[in-house]
């Protein structure tokens, strides 16, 4: 899959993209990014991209020139692919998008800056608009890094696991389970036995519980939406009644 990614800042994204799960995604040709710099597309000396918006107020808008000249010189005209805006005003970035998004060979993702962007410029050249939470950072950048790492866990072969990706919170709608490893004790804390008994029929049952357990306790709207057996629905049953000691039970469980 190949990402073009379109900034004023682009030396924010190596770092970042040059490690772990992404520079070997990269070193296995599975995910490819192009960074370019919307300076490079303007026409006056300066380079300059933004202006103060028509009717005044505070802040400086980004230019449409220059954005749709460099959108345009890499991905023709009309774009040969969807056009991601990044911005507050965008729908909410989550992992069925991710995976929606990975179906794409091939996205462009356009980073806001300043008071917003022309509006012109969401009107005909962007085909999406994202954000990544209800709160405003300085520009779009750390929103695309976001998008690009989710999106690229969820391509076949970059996760080590092949089914990792669906092991990660909110990929089955559900928060993850709880992780142990090495020592089995620890300041007299203690792994739970059933992770250490190699019955992995009984280990999945826990884990799945665990999962539910977590997702009612901290975030019980996920509930309303993620794909339930009756097995989970039983035991999110018993979780409302505390007499039965669900949670203590199934955090010993052998």
């Amino acid at each position: 899959m190949r990402f073009e990614i379109f900034t004023l800042f682009p030396e924010i994204f190596e770092p970042y993209l040059g490690i772990s799960i992404l520079q070997r995604a990269r070193e296995k040709g599975l995910v490819k990014v192009g960074i370019h710099n919307i300076r490079d597309w303007t026409s006056d000396k300066h380079h300059i991209t933004d202006d103060e918006p028509y009717g005044g107020g505070g802040g400086m808008v980004m230019k449409a020139p220059p954005i749709f000249a460099a959108v345009e010189g890499v991905l023709g005209s009309p774009p040969a692919c969807p056009v991601i805006l990044l911005t507050p005003q965008g729908r909410t970035f989550n992992q069925a998008m991710a995976l929606e998004y990975a179906r794409q060979p091939h996205l462009a993702l356009l980073c806001g800056r300043y008071e917003g962007i022309d509006e012109r410029v969401r009107e005909h050249l962007v085909t999406d608009e994202i954000s990544i939470g209800d709160y405003v950072i300085t520009g779009g950048e750390l929103a695309a890094l976001v998008v690009v790492d989710a999106i690229s866990r969820a391509l076949p072969g970059v996760l080590g696991v092949p089914d990792g990706v669906m092991d990660d919170s909110h990929a089955s709608g559900l928060l993850e389970y709880p992780h142990y490893t090495r020592p089995p004790e620890f300041r007299g804390w203690q792994a739970p036995e059933v992770l250490l008994s190699g019955n992995h029929a009984l280990i999945e049952r826990w884990r799945r519980q665990q999962a539910l357990l977590r997702t009612w306790q901290r975030r019980p709207d996920l509930l309303e939406k993620a794909p339930l057996t009756d097995a989970d629905l039983k035991f999110l049953a018993q979780l409302s009644h505390p007499s039965k000691g669900i949670k203590e039970e199934n955090q010993h469980e052998t």
